[in-house]
């Protein structure tokens, strides 16, 4: 898809590679243990956690050291370039401990399942087992047919399976923000993008599902809830009986209703796809976050057509004025795809200027690099060169730096209501949480509040990147 080289909101890079924790189920325990590695979107980390319930019911338990586990799992992206090489420099290592133990079993899950299963699997035979996003469930007696001596592999794609059944088992939790997937896979064929060949045909959710998640969460002590899909815009569920029809609007509703102080975000959407209904419903309720990531990938209207994105540039930009109408305080961010194939300088220009028209909050950016098997790979020929690509996302990240901390200035003097999610990652003198708009403020900790409390912050000064207040 594309090639990721930096960014100026740095949601999850922090968390690549991270390996799952949690509590053993004494209960069914049989002694056998876990390591689970995760790379990727927020959709591989939720992923990972319905991997994690399946085998804790099996009676498996986590650990943080690979070399004492007797499965290894590494869940895999394919959207980014080195990711390959990522994985597979992992793969030797966890075979060298393998030769070691030979009962230990090491299989690859998600996204790069279904392309490399068989290299991984025959070819270097670095893997005992593949499995795809949508075979999980499988996990049991792909298990049985390793523990048999056999290579065991699932990658079929569905078109009903959502895991909706499946209660996951939270990710070195915090135990206040969580993920919720209401969605799988993608209907829509952007010519840069492996997700629909990958994750399948789009597929929703059970909303009851959905907002029975939600309240337990709730029910445990968290705070806020993040609704995560592809393209959560397109959220659609009707009952069999035809009786109940629920589409990401009223699915936003139901959940902000469960309490006032449920904070709900959502990620991600799509700018054909974006409705006003969506946007008033945001405006409504206080515990929604006016925050919204729209990625616009170029400014240019005859890239946009030939990424097959199926808006222009005027369309993103009249979603842009209705979010701008309904909510003139709301955050947006974006992606940009830099140097697509054949983009001109005057296209590249087009993309600078959208990015003057929004101002974005913050933004992914992301030189374009060629990923197998999509539309793009088939059809044109990356022709932009190297030096061309780098002068231009140079350009693009200078101008969004600039943007970011214009944004951070305009807070300047806010109270702002905050929901403290962990001490600062620099000092355990401050506490972190994210306000509304999804910046990160860090202020001083206060002995009368702990994480998992709101607080207002009084924004006194920031750094291009973070806001710095008080409590007040």
């Amino acid at each position: 898809m594309y090639n990721l080289e930096t960014s100026v909101k740095d949601h999850d890079e922090s968390r690549q590679g991270e390996a799952l924790i949690l509590e053993a189920n004494t209960e069914k325990n049989n002694g056998r243990k876990l390591y689970i590695e995760s790379y990727g979107c927020a959709m591989n980390f939720s992923d990972s956690e319905i991997v994690a319930s399946i085998m804790t019911n099996m009676g498996f338990e986590t650990t943080s050291d690979y070399k004492e586990a007797d499965v290894i799992f590494i869940n895999t992206c394919s959207i980014r370039e080195n990711a390959e090489v990522r994985v597979r420099n992992r793969l030797k290592e966890f075979g060298a401990v393998k030769n070691k133990k030979p009962g230990m079993m090491v299989g690859v899950l998600g996204c790069m399942a279904e392309r490399l299963k068989s290299k991984f699997l025959e070819e270097e035979k670095l893997v005992d087992l593949v499995i795809g996003p949508d075979a999980y469930r499988d996990l049991p007696g792909l298990i049985d047919q390793v523990d048999d001596g056999n290579r065991a592999v699932n990658v079929l794609l569905s078109r009903e399976e959502t895991y909706a059944d499946i209660s996951p088992v939270r990710l070195n939790s915090n135990g206040i923000t969580a993920f919720i997937s209401i969605m799988r896979g993608c209907d829509n064929m952007c010519s840069f993008c492996v997700v629909p060949f990958t994750r399948g045909r789009e597929r929703s959710r059970d909303a009851h599902s959905i907002v029975n998640e939600a309240i337990d969460l709730y029910a445990h002590g968290y705070k806020e809830v993040t609704l995560l899909g592809q393209n959560v815009d397109s959220y659609k569920w009707e009952s069999e009986d035809k009786l109940e029809r629920v589409n990401f609007a009223s699915l936003l509703e139901l959940v902000a209703n469960i309490g006032p102080d449920l904070r709900v975000r959502f990620s991600t959407s799509h700018p054909k796809d974006i409705t006003d209904e969506v946007l008033y419903t945001m405006a409504k309720y206080d515990n929604i976050c006016k925050y919204i990531h729209l990625p616009v990938q170029s400014g240019s209207s005859r890239v946009l057509d030939i990424m097959n994105r199926t808006y222009d540039r005027e369309w993103y930009m009249e979603r842009v004025q209705s979010i701008r109408r309904i909510m003139p305080d709301c955050a947006i961010s974006t992606d940009v795809i830099i140097g697509f194939c054949t983009e001109t300088e005057e296209e590249h220009a087009e993309t600078l200027s959208m990015m003057e028209y929004v101002k974005y909050d913050f933004a992914y950016m992301f030189m374009y690099s060629e990923r197998p098997g999509t539309l793009a790979a088939k059809r044109f020929t990356d022709d932009i060169t190297e030096e061309v690509k780098k002068r231009r996302f140079n350009e693009v990240i200078s101008l969004q730096q600039k943007h970011s901390h214009e944004r951070l200035l305009e807070q300047l003097g806010q109270t702002q209501r905050i929901l403290i999610e962990n001490f600062s990652k620099k000092s355990k003198l401050d506490y972190s949480g994210r306000n509304d708009k999804n910046a990160t403020v860090v202020f001083p900790v206060d002995a009368r509040y702990q994480p998992g409390e709101y607080v207002d912050v009084l924004i006194e000064r920031c750094t291009p990147a973070t806001l710095i207040g008080r409590i007040i």
